[in-house]
């Protein structure tokens, strides 16, 4: 009887199929009729039974489905910061409960999923109270084996439920749920990565729960757990064992999830992990390696999927650098744990040398950065979270947690991958630079962890003779070929300046000046003035004075095409050459102190932009010779910021800039 269509019936279906329609109208008309509509007694059981019915289009129940969960938030609860009235009746609740249970297998994964989230959303408020058989038919079903729809419907569901039991939940329901999900998780010859991965996602979540009440009810928590450990952490073993898939999602979903238990368990209850923690070492190194080869394929090199910006239904990322971070993160916890950074503290060189292999450019990064040089300079400056920043971030913990054989270790996973970027820059590759940026980029991010290890006597090597080594090598290379090896020589030298030869310094200085000025890619720009904010104030004054003209020229029209995070760079490096310009600044006055009050003036709301045009100002004004025209300059600009008093900050900057200026 489910399946028969009263009039009122199509009269729903007929709306629903409106919403739609290609013309605005149309689509604008059933909007307000449905909106009104669901102000009237049954719509949500109608619109359950829209979704329950088989026989009617996809998109119609699915549509349904999501309009009943909106529904379900509105209409559900009196006390609900959503609600409108009316409340539904519990007649009705309780009869799209019903409707709602039967769709959870239904065959179309999209429906399962609609109607999962409808579930989910209705069991927030009635579950476990007034709706007690919820639990019970959810384990019926994922432990159906005959019905592999009901499975899915019912994981996904459970996975939505996760998110929000509580402590008074969890306990009462790991030792009946947890071995259900463990015969999923353990079963590959029946069940799909997708459901094994949903499974230990609900395992997760668990997981988490257990993991906060642990600080108050630890011995209570580790006797619900010890007996579970050995055979999850033998499911996590089997998993991880196997060599990562290219162009496989749900391969890389399913390592991600055992990761984040496995985080879970080591965080939070390391005592019951410790000696079960070396049955896991070994698959994960094959997961670590392996992912590596898909990584540069994949990621790298670009030659395979690797589903970069796509998620799944749940809205989970699929890509392969979220589960390399994912890979990162859980070698971190290792890391810093007292216990088990044992586990690794033998392999330390081969950790160091894969994970600078992972902080090569991508293909994805050269074609980003190549259209976008603010995206650059703000992924550069840690904005962004990606597979660079997570790798640098080991490397660090490395080196602060492991002592000198840390050191060691970096400086020769340094040595070995800069010998094979020159391996493969002799063999022809198109690709020998990446090796070598990343080999810098590793350098400079530890560099103060390095220097520091040097001075102590710890370092077993020269480090600025192994740095000179590696930027010298490519002196002669052509800039436009490879312009983010030249934007890392230019970004890195300064990291080292203090212990490579001045020459040296000095050759790169100038590189640098000669950059701004020249017709060279934005990333080598970027770097150019990354070297100059940091080596100007250091340079030696006969070397500088003659270029120093034709920089602050170059810096000038640069400012005019940069913007964003690009303009603060270039005026970090403006204010730089002023410091370093010495008698030289007057004669450039006239220019750039206009240049500087009319950025200032029309950037006055932006706080980031306006302070560095006034530290700019600042470093004019104690400039030999400038105070007086610059003051003079100033008056005529602060007039239209005084008459809107309602820019609060504008008022201050005034105040601030009179004061450096007077």
């Amino acid at each position: 009887m489910a399946n028969v269509v009263d009039q009122d019936q199509q009269w729903l279906i007929d709306c629903l199929s409106a919403t739609l329609d290609t013309n605005q109208q149309v689509r604008s008309y059933a909007e307000t009729s449905l909106n009104q509509a669901s102000c009237q007694p049954g719509f949500g059981n109608a619109l359950a039974k829209v979704a329950a019915n088989k026989e009617l289009p996809m998109g119609l129940r699915q549509l349904a489905a999501v309009l009943l969960k909106q529904f379900v938030k509105k209409h559900w609860q009196e006390d609900e910061e959503t609600f409108e009235h009316p409340v539904v009746s519990g007649g009705e609740k309780a009869a799209i409960r019903g409707l709602l249970l039967l769709s959870l297998d239904d065959s179309q994964r999209k429906i399962s999923t609609a109607v999962s989230m409808a579930v989910a959303s209705i069991a927030h408020y009635d579950w476990p109270e007034d709706w007690p058989d919820l639990f019970p038919l959810l384990l019926k079903l994922i432990s159906d084996q005959t019905n592999m729809n009901g499975v899915h419907g019912a994981l996904r569901c459970l996975a939505l439920l996760s998110g929000d039991l509580d402590d008074m939940v969890v306990p009462t329901l790991v030792p009946v749920l947890f071995p259900c999900l463990h015969t999923i998780v353990s079963s590959p010859q029946i069940y799909d990565k997708t459901s094994r991965a949903k499974a230990l996602s609900i395992v997760y979540s668990c997981m988490s729960v257990l993991g906060v009440m642990s600080g108050v009810y630890k011995a209570e928590t580790t006797a619900l757990l010890l007996p579970m450990v050995p055979t999850w952490v033998d499911q996590f073993s089997n998993i991880l064992a196997h060599p990562v898939q290219p162009e496989d999602p749900d391969d890389w979903s399913i390592r991600m999830e055992v990761l984040k238990c496995l985080n879970q368990f080591i965080q939070n209850f390391s005592s019951l992990t410790d000696m079960q923690f070396m049955v896991v070492m070994g698959p994960l190194w094959q997961t670590f390696v392996s992912t590596l080869r898909v990584y540069e394929q994949s990621s790298i090199e670009g030659t395979e999927d690797s589903y970069e910006g796509r998620y799944d239904s749940d809205g989970a990322e699929r890509s392969l650098e979220s589960f390399v971070i994912q890979l990162f993160e859980f070698l971190l916890t290792i890391v810093g744990s007292r216990k088990l950074v044992k586990a690794v503290e033998n392999n330390l060189k081969e950790l160091a040398y894969y994970t600078i292999a992972f902080l090569q450019v991508t293909e994805q990064q050269v074609h980003t950065w190549s259209l976008d040089a603010n995206q650059y300079v703000a992924d550069e400056d840690d904005n962004t979270y990606n597979c660079r920043v997570s790798g640098v971030l080991l490397l660090e913990e490395v080196v602060n947690c492991c002592g000198p054989e840390a050191s060691d270790a970096i400086i020769d996973a340094v040595k070995r991958r800069f010998t094979e970027s020159q391996e493969a820059k002799v063999a022809g590759s198109s690709a020998w630079w990446r090796i070598r940026e990343a080999t810098l980029f590793a350098l400079a991010s530890l560099s103060d962890q390095l220097l520091e290890a040097e001075v102590s006597g710890h370092a077993g090597v020269n480090l600025g003779s192994l740095f000179e080594q590696i930027i010298t090598e490519d002196m002669g290379m052509g800039v436009h070929e490879y312009p983010f090896l030249f934007a890392r020589v230019f970004s890195s030298i300064s990291k080292f300046s203090s212990v490579i030869n001045r020459g040296v310094v000095e050759h790169f200085l100038y590189a640098a000046i000669k950059a701004i000025a020249m017709n060279v890619p934005p990333p080598v720009k970027v770097g150019a003035c990354r070297a100059l904010s940091q080596l100007l104030p250091e340079a030696n004054e006969s070397m500088l004075q003659p270029h120093i003209m034709g920089l602050f020229s170059s810096l000038a029209d640069l400012l005019n095409q940069a913007s964003g995070e690009t303009m603060h760079l270039v005026l970090e490096a403006l204010q730089s050459a002023i410091k370093s310009g010495h008698e030289a600044t007057v004669s450039v006055e006239p220019i750039i102190s206009p240049m500087m009050l009319n950025m200032w003036a029309s950037h006055v709301s932006d706080p980031f932009i306006s302070i560095d045009a006034v530290e700019v100002l600042e470093a004019i004004k104690n400039a030999p010779g400038c105070i007086h025209p610059l003051v003079s300059r100033v008056l005529t600009y602060i007039g239209p910021i005084l008459n809107k008093p309602q820019q609060p900050d504008g008022l201050l900057l005034v105040r601030w800039i009179l004061s450096q200026c007077y």
